[in-house]
């Protein structure tokens, strides 16, 4: 007799072969959703992967004993990463500031740079505040008064500079006075002596004057500024700026294109840095157990101010879970971890802040380069905890006057910190000027700066990528109590003229003025 469950060849609902058609199904989608999970997050599993990976590489080759030149070319992969990403930074800082704000009307960009300035001064006093209690709280400099530069055979690191030089300079250097100079070179104070005359016994008499001159490295300051004054110019130009900020936004997408291309490459050359950097390490134990207690501060410091203090101001703001937001930013977090630079660690915070936590392209490229310029969250509290650091190992007493300073100080100079490798030690020889302390004990800092400069990078690159998701949100309720400001916000594309176009046509006064227009022949003729 003929199987009720099949007819015509076709399997019913609740037959054994509709069960197994199903299952293969089932197995066939959890095979997709696994494919799914792993296409998604490929990159950011073989970036912790590469960082692992580069541990173990390091401590193998590490038992090899390379000699100077071995090490230089077993580092060059990681050399490489890093030469691609400050290749990408100069067209991205000034073409993603350039079309930011020009996609941004005066009155929002006004508001929404006051909110940004606001959240990284507010955020970095905080920072300087928690580094100033900790050390005073930890005291790592106490009993520490007989280390000195010679006990680890380190070389001395001394400053001359003033600290009214240095905050002039960071003033001049808004303002470069060549733009094609800015992209690798900034200014900077430095000082000679001048004969002034002879004294009464003819001895000649010597005033250090200051004199300025040029340093290696980007003036990222000065471009900055210059791209968002520029942008703002292009927006007033109406119409005659449109091809502009047409090009700006269309070069801003191809550097995107290049940083997605560099992506791929990060876990690669990430485990190369990682591995050459504890190749390179001297006598890691000495310095720990002489130091540890100034790395212990810095870190708790870091682990408090990025795990509590920011995400209780992120959740304070858009009531979202920060968690979750900044787990679609595991991948340029290993970045800033492994080369220790904010400003390389910048095509991988836009990228993963627009695709995984959906920022607006307008609010992540105006901020995030500016973020990574003046931003220096985890600089400012290793900063202050070295100032007090090395007041305790100089058995000097700190009042309330030079704590002060030191949390102004701090904050001020952070904003001129270069977004480098190390680049916070010449900030802590202005604070130490600042409070009158001598500056010769800054290459204990510089010897275990490769230790603490990774977390300080997650820190600072964890706080600008807060700071995008606040203003992101902030931005959104306002176009939802205004709608009619949408328009305003907009960004200036082809698309977005067509579409209000199509609107107008489907209108009903339009379609009111068309059927007149249809019928105005007809009564001509007839008139006729």
């Amino acid at each position: 007799m003929e199987n009720k469950s099949e007819i015509n060849g076709h399997a019913m609902p609740g037959s054994a072969s509709t069960d197994r058609i199903l299952d293969k199904s089932g197995q066939k989608s959890c095979r997709e959703k696994l494919m799914e999970f792993l296409s998604k997050n490929l990159l950011v599993i073989m970036t912790v992967s590469g960082v692992l990976v580069g541990v173990g590489l390091g401590m193998m080759v590490r038992n090899m004993n390379l000699t100077k030149a071995q090490m230089t070319y077993f580092a060059f992969p990681g050399e490489m990463l890093l030469r691609m990403l400050k290749m990408i930074i100069l067209p991205l800082v000034v073409c993603s500031l350039v079309s930011g704000a020009a996609s941004l009307d005066t009155r929002s960009l006004g508001k929404l740079g006051g909110i940004a300035v606001a959240y990284f001064l507010v955020t970095t006093l905080i920072a300087s505040g928690i580094g100033v209690a900790l050390a005073f709280i930890i005291k790592p400099g106490v009993g520490a008064g007989a280390l000195n530069t010679n006990s680890l055979g380190l070389e001395s690191v001394s400053s001359d500079k003033e600290t009214a030089d240095s905050f002039l300079d960071l003033a001049r250097n808004l303002f470069p006075a060549n733009l094609v100079a800015a992209a690798f070179r900034s200014y900077a104070t430095d000082y000679k002596m001048v004969a002034v005359g002879n004294d009464t016994n003819g001895t000649t008499l010597y005033q250090k004057v200051p004199v300025g001159t040029e340093t290696d490295g980007m003036n990222i300051l000065g471009l900055v500024l210059f791209a968002m004054v520029f942008g703002v110019a292009l927006r007033k130009l109406g119409d005659e700026g449109e091809e502009l900020i047409r090009f700006f936004n269309a070069f801003n997408e191809a550097t995107m294109v290049l940083v997605s291309w560099i992506m791929w490459y990060i876990p690669f050359g990430i485990m190369f840095l990682v591995g050459s950097k504890i190749v390179e390490m001297e006598d890691v134990v000495l310095l720990v157990t002489s130091l540890g207690k100034y790395i212990f501060a810095s870190i708790l410091g870091h682990i408090i101010h990025g795990g509590i203090v920011l995400p209780l101001i992120y959740f304070g703001f858009t009531r979202k879970n920060p968690f979750s937001f900044l787990s679609g930013l595991i991948t340029p977090f290993t970045t800033a971890f492994a080369t220790c630079s904010s400003s390389a660690t910048l095509p991988s915070m836009i990228k993963c802040v627009e695709e995984n936590n959906g920022v607006d392209k307008r609010i992540s490229r105006f901020i995030l380069p500016i973020g990574a310029t003046v931003n220096m969250d985890g600089a400012a509290i290793f900063q202050c905890i070295a100032a007090v650091f090395i007041a305790q190992l100089n058995n000097a007493e700190l009042n309330a006057g030079q704590i002060f300073t030191i949390l102004v100080t701090a904050t001020a100079s952070s904003v001129g910190a270069a977004g480098i490798p190390a680049g916070g030690i010449i900030t802590i020889a202005i604070i130490l000027e600042a409070i009158g302390l001598p500056t010769n004990d800054l290459s204990l800092m510089l010897a275990v700066d490769w230790i603490v400069d990774r977390t300080t990078t997650v820190v600072n690159v964890e706080g600008d990528a807060l700071g995008a998701g606040i203003l992101h949100h902030i931005n959104q309720q306002e176009m939802k109590k205004q709608p009619e400001q949408q328009e305003e916000l907009a960004e200036v594309r082809v698309e977005a003229v067509a579409n209000v176009q199509a609107e107008e046509e489907t209108s009903p006064l339009v379609t009111h003025q068309a059927k007149a227009l249809a019928a105005m022949p007809e009564a001509i003729e007839s008139v006729l």
